[in-house]
C-alpha cells in the first residue's frame, strides 16, 4: 500500500473512530446536571455550582497530561496513544453509570481526564500525514467524524436518558468508545519522510522556545484557552436555561437538540473553512471566525422560546465550525514535524485549561447574575480573542505570510 491510499486509509478509519468519540462525549453533556439532581434534594444553585465543577474537573488532568501524551507520541507513536487513551475513557466512563454520589461522579471525571485528548490526538496523528497546502480542508474533514457524533450524540442521549435513566445512558457510551479503540488498530502509522539535516530531537526547553520565537503561534495557542472558555461556559447549565425556557418535559431531549444545533452548524461548515484558510491564509479566517462567533453569541441572552436558543446555537456552529481545523492546519504548517504531536499537546492543554474555567465561570455567573450574562460574557471573550489576533497579524506581517 503506497503512503497516499494508507493516509486515505487512515483518515477514513479516524473519522469513524471520532464520530463515536464525539459521539459518546457528547451523549451526557445535556443533562449532566439532571444526572446531579437525582443523588438528592439539592438547591438550584447548588446544582449549578457542582455541574460547573463536576464538567470541569476532566480538563484539570486533561490539561496536565496533553502535553505529556504528544511528546510521548512523538517518540513512539500516536497511535499506541490512542489506544490506551480510548481504552482509559471507556473504563471511566462505564464506571460513572454506577455512581451514587456527586463526590463518586466528581472523582470518575477527574480520572478520566488523564485520559481524554483522543480527538486532538488523532488531529496530530493525521495532520502529519498531510501535505501542508491541503492541512485545513483534510482536518476539517477529519473535524466532521466527531462534529457528527457530537450532532448525533445528545440527541441520542436524551432519547436513552428519557427512556432507561442516565445510569444506562454512561454504561452505552463507554461501549461506543471501545469501539474507538479498536478501530484505531486498524490505521496504519508510518514515518513521515525528513529532509536530510533536519533537526529531529528537541528538548521540552526547545520545544517552548520555537513556540515563544514566534509570536503568532504563541497567540493562537493562547487564544485556543479564551475560545474554550467562551464555548464550555455556557455548556453545563445548557439544559438549565432549555428547563426554563421549554419546561420540564423530555427535558434532556430538548436540551439535546439545543446542543445539537452547534454542531449541525459546525457540520455544514468545518471543511468549507478549512479549504478558504488553505487559500486565503489561516490567520486571517481564524481572526474572521472570532468576530463571527461574538456577534451570534450576544442575542442569545434574549431569546424568550426554545427555538430562538436552538437558531442561535446553529448560527454559531456555522460561524466557529473552522476554529479548531483551521488552527490546527496553521500549526501545521508553522511547526517542524518532529515536535508537532508536543505542540498540539501544548495547544490542547490551553484548551482545557479553558474547558476547566469555562464551565466552573459559567455556572458562577449564571448562579450569582442569570443566565443571560452568561451569553454576555461569552460574546466578550470571543470578541477581546479576534482583537488579540488582529493586532498580533498586523505587528508581525512577515510571520504571517508564511500561513498562506
Amino acid at each position: 500500500m503506497d503512503l497516499h491510499s494508507a493516509a486515505r486509509r487512515n483518515l477514513i478509519i479516524m473519522w469513524f473512530a471520532n464520530f463515536f468519540v464525539g459521539g459518546s462525549m457528547t451523549m451526557v453533556l445535556p443533562f449532566i446536571s439532571l444526572y446531579i439532581e437525582t443523588f438528592g434534594n439539592f438547591s438550584e444553585k447548588y446544582v449549578q455550582h457542582w455541574s460547573g465543577l463536576t464538567f470541569g474537573i476532566t480538563f484539570v488532568t486533561a490539561f496536565i497530561f496533553s502535553p505529556v501524551w504528544g511528546r510521548i507520541g512523538d517518540r513512539i507513536g500516536r497511535k499506541k496513544i490512542l489506544v490506551f487513551s480510548g481504552l482509559g475513557m471507556a473504563l471511566s466512563i462505564f464506571l460513572m453509570g454506577f455512581a451514587d454520589s456527586v463526590l463518586e461522579l466528581f472523582i470518575l471525571r477527574l480520572f478520566m481526564g488523564i485520559f481524554t485528548g483522543f480527538v486532538s490526538m488523532s488531529q496530530a496523528f493525521i495532520s502529519t500525514q498531510t501535505p501542508k497546502e491541503i492541512a485545513g480542508k483534510v482536518l476539517g474533514t477529519l473535524q466532521t467524524g466527531s462534529i457528527t457524533g457530537s450532532l448525533l450524540g445528545p440527541l441520542l442521549g436524551g432519547v436513552l436518558a428519557d427512556s432507561f435513566g442516565y445510569a444506562t445512558t454512561f454504561k452505552w457510551m463507554s461501549v461506543s468508545i471501545f469501539i474507538s479503540a479498536l478501530l484505531v488498530l486498524a490505521a496504519k502509522e508510518y514515518k513521515i519522510d525528513i529532509k536530510e539535516g533536519t533537526k529531529t530531537d528537541y528538548s521540552s526547553k526547545e520545544v517552548i522556545l520555537q513556540i515563544v520565537r514566534n509570536p503568532v503561534l504563541l497567540t493562537v495557542l493562547l487564544i485556543s484557552a479564551l475560545v474554550q472558555i467562551a464555548h464550555f461556559s455556557i455548556q453545563p447549565i445548557l439544559s438549565l436555561y432549555v428547563k426554563g425556557l421549554h419546561g420540564s418535559t423530555n427535558v434532556a431531549f430538548f436540551s439535546g437538540i439545543a446542543f445539537s444545533a452547534a454542531g449541525l452548524g459546525n457540520l455544514m461548515m468545518a471543511r468549507k473553512w478549512g479549504s478558504i484558510a488553505d487559500r486565503y491564509g489561516y490567520i486571517k479566517i481564524l481572526v474572521i471566525l472570532l468576530f463571527m462567533g461574538a456577534i451570534i453569541y450576544f442575542p442569545g441572552a434574549f431569546v424568550t422560546s426554545l427555538w430562538q436558543l436552538v437558531m442561535i446555537r446553529f448560527a454559531l456552529g456555522v460561524a466557529i465550525g473552522g476554529i479548531i481545523p483551521v488552527r490546527i492546519a496553521y500549526i501545521r504548517q508553522e511547526v517542524p514535524v518532529a515536535i508537532q504531536g508536543e505542540v498540539l499537546g501544548y495547544n490542547t492543554s490551553l484548551r482545557f485549561l479553558g474547558n476547566i474555567i469555562g464551565p466552573s465561570m459559567g455556572g458562577f455567573i449564571s448562579g450569582f447574575f442569570g443566565f443571560s450574562s452568561v451569553f454576555f460574557t461569552t460574546s466578550l471573550l470571543l470578541l477581546i480573542s479576534g482583537v488579540i489576533l488582529l493586532a498580533a497579524m498586523h505587528r508581525h506581517p512577515g510571520v504571517v505570510k508564511n500561513s498562506f
